[in-house]
C-alpha cells in the first residue's frame, strides 16, 4: 500500500492504496464519482472512459501509480450548475436508450472535440470506439453535429 494523490475534477484526493489498482475502483470506490462506469474490465467497451490531460482513457485497465495530471469524469464537465454543450446535445437529442455506456460515449467526444472542435463525422465515428449496445451511434452523430450548428449561430448571432 502507499499513498497516491490523484487530482480529479478540480480536487485533490490521496489515497491509500495498492499502486497497481485500476483508476476506475479508485475513482468510483474512494474518489466517490459514479460517471465512469465497470462494463468489461478489459478496456474494450469504453463505460469506463475518463479524460486525462484531455485525452480519452479506458479507467478499467489504467494503473492508479500511472496517473499524472488532471482527471476529469463526467461530473467533472459540467461548470457551476451548467451542463457542459456535449452533456447538454446529448439530452437536447435524446441519445441514451438504457444509458450505461452513455458516460464513456460523452467522455469520449468530449475529449476529442477539445482537440478538434470542427470534427468530421468521420473523425467523430472513429473515436467512438465504446461498444453502445443500443445502438444509439446516429444520435451521437446528430448531437455532435448540432454543437457544430450552435458554433456557428453563436459566431454569426453573438448568441445561441
Amino acid at each position: 500500500m502507499s499513498n497516491v494523490t490523484l487530482r480529479v475534477n478540480g480536487s485533490t484526493h490521496t489515497v491509500d492504496i495498492d499502486p497497481s489498482t485500476p483508476l476506475l475502483y479508485i475513482l468510483r470506490n474512494d474518489v466517490g464519482v459514479q460517471g465512469p462506469r465497470f462494463g468489461c474490465g478489459l478496456g474494450q467497451c469504453g463505460a469506463c472512459t475518463v479524460i486525462i490531460n484531455g485525452a480519452a482513457v479506458r479507467s478499467c485497465v489504467t494503473p492508479t501509480s500511472s496517473v499524472t495530471g488532471e482527471i476529469t469524469t463526467l461530473e467533472g464537465l459540467a461548470q457551476d450548475g451548467t451542463l457542459d454543450p456535449v452533456q447538454q446535445a446529448w439530452i437536447d437529442h435524446q441519445v441514451p436508450q438504457c444509458g450505461y455506456c452513455q458516460s464513456g460515449m460523452i467522455m469520449a467526444i468530449s475529449a476529442l472535440l477539445e482537440r478538434r472542435p470542427d470534427a468530421t463525422d468521420e473523425q467523430v465515428a472513429a473515436s467512438i470506439t465504446n461498444i453502445c449496445r443500443c445502438g444509439t451511434y446516429e444520435r451521437i452523430r446528430s448531437a455532435v453535429r448540432s454543437l457544430d450548428s450552435a458554433e456557428d449561430l453563436e459566431e454569426e448571432t453573438g448568441d445561441v
